[in-house]
């Protein structure tokens, strides 16, 4: 199992609700292909420093899991397949950006 962060940008035209519902359903998607999840961040919405598909912003989410190499395909698959997602960024974690990911995400507790 390797540990993932996973960024990604839904449109801005989206309600909470369907923003909520969507994260919720990838993180459910992650879960039953045996992922655990480390951590999940909102970081609201944004705005981008390019135009995508005519948006000036996004809602921007992380995930913080590991998993399998293979569900990291299918959950991109899954990504291209969903008009809801203008981006998306997957990175495989070293145990030093897996240590860094854990002190900011640490900071961050701390600051709120």
């Amino acid at each position: 199992m390797n540990r993932y962060e996973t960024v990604f940008i839904l449109n801005p035209v989206l309600s909470e609700d369907q923003i909520k519902e969507t994260v919720k359903k990838y993180e459910d998607f992650l879960v039953s292909k045996g992922a655990k999840m480390i951590a999940k961040e909102d970081w609201g919405l944004k705005k981008l420093a390019y135009p995508i598909q005519n948006k000036k912003s996004g809602f921007y989410h992380l995930f913080d899991y590991t998993v399998a190499g293979e569900v990291i395909e299918q959950i991109e698959v899954e990504f291209r397949r969903d008009e809801r997602f203008m981006r998306y960024l997957t990175v495989k974690l070293d145990k030093h950006a897996a240590a860094w990911a854990d002190k900011r995400r640490d900071r961050n507790k701390q600051k709120a």
